[in-house]
């Protein structure tokens, strides 16, 4: 059994309020998660995004050495779904924080587990 030196931190965060036109450009949320991994002090390895289509919403992962930054976001809700999980010194509320100034939610809603 490989015993991991670093456990890693889980950030489970449901954006609620976000304006709609910030949860439907693919693009745009694609250099916001990579902007996030960068102030949380991540090395990006590669990202995929998927747009589903006019008015609709985004998916999105951002894989980093340290593990990976997602987006699921519903535009006709105002809603986005982020997992952020990081290991290793970047710090994943960092990333939060950062994207929390980026998509201006009216309300957060934060759980975080410790993983490892």
């Amino acid at each position: 059994m490989t015993v991991h030196a670093t456990p890693g931190r889980h950030v489970l965060a449901d954006f609620r309020g976000v304006p709609a036109a910030r949860l439907t450009d693919a693009k745009a949320l694609e250099a916001q998660l990579i902007a996030a991994a960068q102030a949380a002090g991540a090395q990006v390895l590669s990202a995929h995004f998927h747009h589903f289509g006019e008015g609709a919403g985004v998916t999105g992962v951002v894989m980093l050495s340290e593990s990976h930054i997602s987006i699921h976001s519903w535009p006709e809700h105002q809603f986005a779904a982020l997992d952020i999980f990081m290991c290793g010194a970047a710090l994943p509320e960092l990333a939060l924080a950062h994207l929390q100034t980026a998509l201006a939610p009216e309300t957060v809603r934060v759980t975080t587990v410790a993983r490892g």
